[in-house]
Formats: C-alpha cells, structure tokens, sequence
C-alpha cells in the first residue's frame, strides 16, 4: 500500500518530505491538569499505573509518554489527547 507521500514523488514532494523531518518539541498540560484535579504525583502515578518520578519526568518535559499512557491520561482527565500534548517549535 502506497501513501500519498510515495505517490507524490512531483512538485511539493520536498515540502511534504520536509514535515517528516521537522524538530518540534511534543509538550504537555500533564501537572496544569493534576493540580486542577487536586491529585498528587503519586496519586496520578497510581492511577496511571507507572512510577512518580515518571510522572515528574513527563511533566517538566523530560520524557515524552507513550500513546498507551497518553490515552491513560486522556481517560483520567476526561479530556482527548490533544488538550494534554501539543507539537511545538523549539525555542
């Protein structure tokens, strides 16, 4: 099965090339939504079934979650994804 990016090998192949190669940063509302919510690092922890330091690290940017704990969280904070991480241009 082809993707549009190997079909489009013409004009605007390179920018399209080009988004698969940007630097962006994935950045998050983890600790905003916690604190809001009144849980500890420890108690988000347990419901998300990992370590606290992985929740300390996920939320100063130091580690990005995978899609599993991304939709943990998402189920924890009744929110989607999208409102916990964001792609942003490093500074």
């Amino acid at each position: 099965m082809e993707s549009r990016l190997d079909t489009a090998f013409h004009r605007g192949y390179l920018e399209k090339e080009s988004w698969l190669y940007m630097k962006q940063i994935v950045v998050n509302r983890v600790k905003e939504l916690r604190v809001a919510r009144g849980l500890t690092q420890e108690q988000l922890a347990q419901a998300a079934g990992v370590s606290r330091q992985s929740i300390n690290a996920i939320e100063r940017n130091r580690y990005v979650p995978s899609l599993e704990l991304a939709l943990i969280f998402a189920r924890i904070f009744s929110c989607s994804t999208d409102q916990i991480f964001h792609l942003e241009e490093p500074s």
